[in-house]
Parts: C-alpha cells; structure tokens; sequence
C-alpha cells in the first residue's frame, strides 16, 4: 500500500491526479451501471465512482463492498458532473474514478450507525468505543483537544516553563477524595496511591529551584461520579516560585485566550472579572456564579425582621437569613407549578418555599396578611421586581439558603431560556475561606488543601478566629462551570506545621503522611504558587457538550466501569497471593 492522500484532502486543484487512498466504507450507492462509494477516513470523505467502462473487475468487486470494510482504492481524481456538486462537503466538486480496488478487511454489520448522527444509548457507544470514535462528531472533538493541548504546551514552553513528568505511584495522603491504592509485591503489606493531583511533587520541583514547572497530567479521585467528573481525568497543572496571585492570573488569562483562539477561533475577553468569595455567595449563592444572566439573590431580611410572618421572623432570630430571587415573566405560575418549585427546593435542604406574585392591580401572595402595602412595596423594589414577576423566598440557615436560591436561579434561568447560549464569561472567584467546620468529624477543615497560604494579615487570626481567615486561593470559572483552582503555597516549615496543627493533625501524624515535604521546606524554599485546571472540562465547554464522557477518548460510566474492556474484573487467587493480599467479602 502507498496511500498517496487523505480523502478529505481532494480538491478541485487535485483533478486529473492518480491517487490511492485508503479508509472505510461510509455509504455504498448502486445506480444500475455505476456504484458510488462515500470513502470516510480521519480528514473527511470522497466520492469514489466504479465503472464498468474504467475497468470490470474493479465495478465487479464494489458489488460486494458494506459500511464499514475497509478498502484500498487507486484512481484518477475528476471534477464531477455538473449538477453533481455537493456543496455541504468540502471534497464535494470532485470525485476518483477508480481502476484498482482491494479490500483490506470486512466488517460485521455495526450494533448502531456509524454514519449519521442518531441517538445511541451511551451504554452501547461505550461498549463499542471504537465504532463511535468512527463517527466524524468525535474524531473532531479529539482533534480538537490535541490542537489545544499542543496551544498550551506551546504557549507554556515560550514563557520559560519546563515540562516534568511527576510519579504515578505515590503516597496515600488521604486529605480530599478517596485514593486508588496499588499494592505493593515486593514491600507486602503495603500501598501506594495512584495522584489525585501532583501538588506536593510540583511544590518540591519548586524547592529544586525549576522555578517554572508544568505538567498536563493524569490524576486518579475514588469518588461519586457526575457529568464533569471521572475517576480517572486530566489537568493543566503548573507551578511558579516567586511569583503572586496577580502573576498567576495574567499568566491564565493570557493562556486562556491563546487556547480559545487556536482550537475554536474564540476571541476572550481580557482582564477577566474578579469577585471575592463572600461576594459570589451573597449575589449567587454559588462559589462558581454562571454570570451570564442576572436572576441575582436580594436579602430581604432587614425588610421582613418586623414583619408578622413567623417563618421569617424565626429564621433571622436564629442567626439565619431570608433571601430571594426575581422570576421575570413568572406571574402567571399555576399552583402546580409552584409547588414544583417547592419541591425543588425542599431538596437542597429548605423547609419551603414563599412566593409573592407581581401584578399591575397589586401583589398577590398567600402571606399578604403578614405585610402592611408600604412593607411589600418595598420588597418588590428591593428585589427588582416588575409587573408580571414571581418573586420566591427562602428564610433559613445561610448554608441552605444560599445553595436553595443558587441552584433554584440556574434551574429557572434554563427553564425560561435566560443564559445566552454563546458566550463565554469568565470569573476569578478570589479570598475563600482559609477553613470550615465539619460538623460530622468535629475539626477544622481545609477548604481547598492544607497547603494553601493564609492571607498575610489573617495569619494572627488562625488559632482565635480560624473561620475568619482567608486564603492566598482563586479559582477561575467558566459560565457556572470551575475550570480551575490554584493558591499562593504555604513555604514555610513553622506556618505548614501550624496549619497541620489547626486541622488537627499532630506533629507525629504529620510527619507520616507529609514528613518529606516538611523536611524539603528547611533546606531553603522559595515563595510559590501555581494552579491547576481540569483539561477534559475546559475541553467540553469548547465543544459544547455537557459531559466530559464526550471529550475523553475512552471513558469510564457513572459507576466507574469501562464497558469496553469490563474493567474493573476479578483477578486470579494466585495474584492475589503474589500480592499478599485476602478477600474478605
């Protein structure tokens, strides 16, 4: 075989060339005298036309060719008929007449099309991966992941950065997700940890003085799996030493644009906005606002802290809040509609939900009694509202409202087509809370890793005030969607043992799991910080899909499984015997 061109190579400029070309059969067409073949390979198709005028045995062959055999041609490359021309291809002026034929391999008939575009289970796309990576829709989105994974490492190479493979069996520090644990045969007894992330390595490269440090890496989270997660997934992770938070973000955003122009032609706005934390919870009741609608949260609490309504009133006597959205054009809700509504948020944690219909002879409300005209009037106007609204409320602890109210505002702004579809609107969610409480294990935690710097003025706060402490830490997000997070790093060994001693993890303990970080931190480490932003996200947005299934080439399903290969499967007693280890089920 000397395949001399692509399929979706031809042009007009080709005709009259003697060419071979090698793919499957797309759709076979049989016009009496003359059999046309649409020939599929990764660049796209090609009408090829056997006649048998050109050469008998060749249109004789053909007869026998079905979808999907894959078949080499040779041929003269022609423009087609007039009349004939397929606008929607790009090959669709020309067409091979082929002289030589040889099929190179049959196919059974597929469990699904290859060639259109039809709804297929994802459970049988999985299981035959391979046949749905045929399709043109998904060799796209991979090729268009490779163009961005190459506009990175190109951007990143030309600012000084080094790339440095990190290792993929580690150690288990158990501080986030669940690890993967590998046993180990020649150390019995003991496991190593497939890396949730290469943190601790990245910030050792630091200390090894790389100063610019980037890695586009596999890391493995034994957890419940979504839309945007998978067990095993790829991020962008990069470290730099003396560097702040505003060199970190200048970096992104102009990464950022360079990735978006390259793989899809979109131009990004730049600087990207920037909100704190405590902002985004107050507007948004999010951490990562989609906002490219408005719908934002109104406090109504100083309004409503004298009022007679008695779910109000209790929730802000204990230290709670009452808040609410505005649903334009919603007035004309039915009950049952509502109480969806209330059911919809009953599951995030609300008692309820109260609402106030906006209408041009006045307000209509079951809670009308509660509230003199002059006290509603004035929740109308605080919350925006219009003549035609709903207005719907939630009084409870901050936590439950918050979560209420921003998931109740994304659920009605699809409901009422409110988020413009192209658009891309980025957000840097700045100064998260260094720590919370977990109630269920009763000690601080955390909120993004222990290694996270404190705010330099908050430092004093740690032990008095632990809760009022913020952190060196940013995520940037993607119309609703985290596409990342990074901090500046703890580098000093006295602050990383205090913060290791405010979560509750003693000098023993620490020097276990983390003992050979803390000791790299004495031998002279430089500040530092980096981000890391999830690959196979950023990706799904670029294409549009909503699951990161469809930008991965072989993905896992929801319950973690690869139906392709039946992974994960039983081993033999032998292997486990070699690995020392005992099932106990």
């Amino acid at each position: 075989m000397r395949r001399t061109h692509y399929c979706g190579e031809l042009r007009r400029g080709h005709a009259g060339a003697r060419v071979t070309l090698c793919g499957w059969v797309h759709r076979r067409r049989d016009h009496g005298g003359l059999i046309f073949i649409d020939l599929r390979d990764r660049e796209g198709l090609i009408q090829v036309v056997f006649n048998p005028a050109v050469d008998t045995q060749t249109h004789a062959l053909a007869h026998d060719l079905r979808s999907e055999y894959v078949i080499e041609v040779s041929g003269t490359v022609a423009a087609r008929p007039e009349g004939t021309v397929n606008p929607n291809l790009p090959t669709g002026e020309v067409e091979v007449a082929a002289s030589a034929l040889t099929v190179l391999s049959e196919a059974e008939t597929p469990p699904f099309e290859v060639e259109g575009e039809a709804e297929v289970g994802e459970a049988l796309r999985l299981k035959y991966r391979y046949l749905d990576l045929r399709r043109p829709s998904l060799q796209r989105i991979l090729r268009l992941r490779h163009v961005a994974a190459q506009s990175i490492r190109g951007f990143l190479n030309a600012r000084g950065f080094i790339e440095v493979e990190t290792p993929m069996l580690t150690k288990s520090t158990p501080e986030g997700a669940r690890d993967y644990l590998v046993p180990s045969r020649v150390n019995p007894g003991v496991f190593y940890a497939l890396p949730q992330s290469p943190q601790l390595f990245k910030q050792i490269l630091m200390v090894a003085g790389i100063d610019r440090y980037y890695q586009i890496a596999r890391c493995f989270r034994d957890e419940d799996l979504r839309a945007d997660r998978q067990p095993e997934f790829t991020q962008i992770d990069l470290e730099m030493s003396f560097v702040d938070r505003e060199d970190i973000w200048s970096l992104m955003e102009e990464m950022l644009v360079a990735v978006f122009r390259e793989a899809s032609g979109i131009t990004v706005a730049t600087p990207c906005p920037r909100m704190s934390y405590a902002e985004a919870m107050a507007r948004f009741g999010t951490d990562k606002p989609d906002t490219r609608f408005g719908m934002e949260l109104a406090d109504v609490g100083p309004l409503v802290r004298g009022a007679g309504f008695k779910v109000f009133a209790q929730a802000l006597e204990q230290g709670g809040e009452v808040k609410g959205i505005c649903a334009p054009g919603m007035a004309g809700a039915s009950r049952k509609e509502l109480d969806d509504l209330t059911e919809f948020a009953k599951g995030f944690g609300a008692k309820g939900l109260a609402w106030m219909k906006v209408a041009a002879e006045g307000i209509d409300t079951p809670i009308t009694k509660f509230f003199k005209p002059e006290e509603a009037s004035a929740i109308v106007h605080a919350m925006g509202g219009k003549s035609g609204d709903l207005l719907l409320f939630v009084a409870d602890k901050s936590p439950i409202v918050a979560e209420t109210l921003g998931r109740l505002r994304l659920h009605l702004a699809g409901k009422l087509r409110l988020i413009p579809e192209v658009r891309y609107d980025f957000l840097w969610v700045t100064d998260f809370p260094l720590l919370e409480y977990d109630e269920a294990e009763k000690r601080y935690t955390a909120m993004h890793h222990p290694f996270t710097a404190a705010m330099d003025e908050d430092i004093p706060l740690l032990e008095s005030s632990p809760l009022k402490v913020r952190a060196k830490a940013y995520d940037i997000v993607l119309n609703g969607t985290e596409i990342g997070g990074g901090s500046i790093r703890i580098h000093r060994q006295d602050l990383q043992e205090r913060m290791f001693e405010r979560l509750g993890i003693g000098p023993e303990e620490a020097k276990a799991k983390f003992g050979f970080l803390l000791e790299a931190l004495q031998y002279g480490a430089p500040p530092h910080g980096g981000i890391a932003l999830g690959f196979d996200r950023l990706v799904a947005i670029l294409v549009g899909v909503e699951s990161i299934r469809d930008v991965i080439a072989f993905p896992k399903t929801q319950k973690a499984v690869c139906p392709l290969t039946d992974a994960p499967s039983p081993v033999t007693r032998d292997q486990l015997k070699e690995l020392h280890i005992k099932m106990d089920l």
